[in-house]
């Protein structure tokens, strides 16, 4: 399949979704113009706010053994939230592809809550901790660090 096609199944799957119940997103992980991994946002029909399209397909990629994501691309309905996005980084596709910009998104449909909103929310990161909407403290452990410099000698070359 090409970009083309592969960009208006993810619109075709959000909007199969939607009929089922759920949120109008969808993702796909392709690998050489095969769809390797198809996810659709289940967070209506689960009650999980995690089970995003885009954590749904790395999560099923992972069960399918494939914890490497290069030579892949991500295909989504729409630009990923920041936790998505965040998730996008941390698999390292090659390309991510969408056919929604955030700004089309917010015309039509709004995904936020008490502590932000579509509009915000990505704004939110950049904010110095102490000005996010979240509440947010750090509580002093002794040798809070241990389980880093742990993990860091066992994984020494």
């Amino acid at each position: 399949m090409n970009d083309n096609d592969l960009s208006a199944l993810t619109i075709s799957r959000a909007r199969e979704n939607v009929r089922a119940g759920g949120k109008p997103f969808a993702c796909l992980i392709v690998k050489d113009g095969e769809i390797v991994v198809e996810a659709v946002n289940h967070v209506a029909q689960e009650g999980d706010p995690t089970a995003h399209a885009e954590i749904r397909a790395i999560r099923a990629a992972a069960e399918k053994g494939i914890g490497d994501f290069a030579g892949y691309d991500m295909f989504v309905t729409a630009y990923p939230c920041p936790m998505c996005l965040g998730a996008v980084y941390y698999a390292q596709p090659d390309r991510l592809v969408y056919a929604v910009t955030r700004e089309e998104e917010g015309e039509h449909y709004e995904d936020g809550n008490r502590l932000m909103s579509l509009a915000t929310f990505y704004d939110e990161y950049a904010k110095p901790v102490e000005e996010r909407t979240l509440p947010t403290q750090r509580i002093a452990v002794d040798d809070a660090t241990a389980p880093f410099r742990e993990w860091t000698a066992k994984h020494a070359d």
